[in-house]
């Protein structure tokens, strides 16, 4: 999927990965019931945060990472019919490293 939106200085937009049907002693939850899941894909990345003096100083992460967020970090935002977050790099909790 081509995202054609590039986030500013330090925000990044995530796709969130849909975790498995739940079920809680055999009983399946429907959707509307289901959390929100809190990881998610690195689908961009802006430049960096620009500090006081004018440098950049560049993000940790980058387009294709997967990260862990809070429940309620960033934005929902609708882009081509799918929905995404924008979020703050700051607002990640950590990197999922793949072995």
């Amino acid at each position: 999927m081509a995202v054609k939106v590039r986030p500013l200085h330090d925000r990044i937009i995530v796709e969130r990965i849909e975790e498995g049907e739940q079920q809680v002693g055999g009983i399946i939850i429907p959707d509307t019931a289901k959390e929100k899941p809190q990881q998610g894909k690195v689908i961009a990345a802006g430049n960096g945060k620009i500090k006081d003096d004018g440098t950049v100083t560049p993000l940790d992460v980058k387009a294709g990472d997967t990260v862990l967020f809070g429940k309620y970090s960033g934005q929902e935002i609708k882009l081509e019919g799918d929905e995404f977050l924008i979020m703050r790099e700051d607002e990640i909790l950590g990197v999922i490293e793949s072995d």
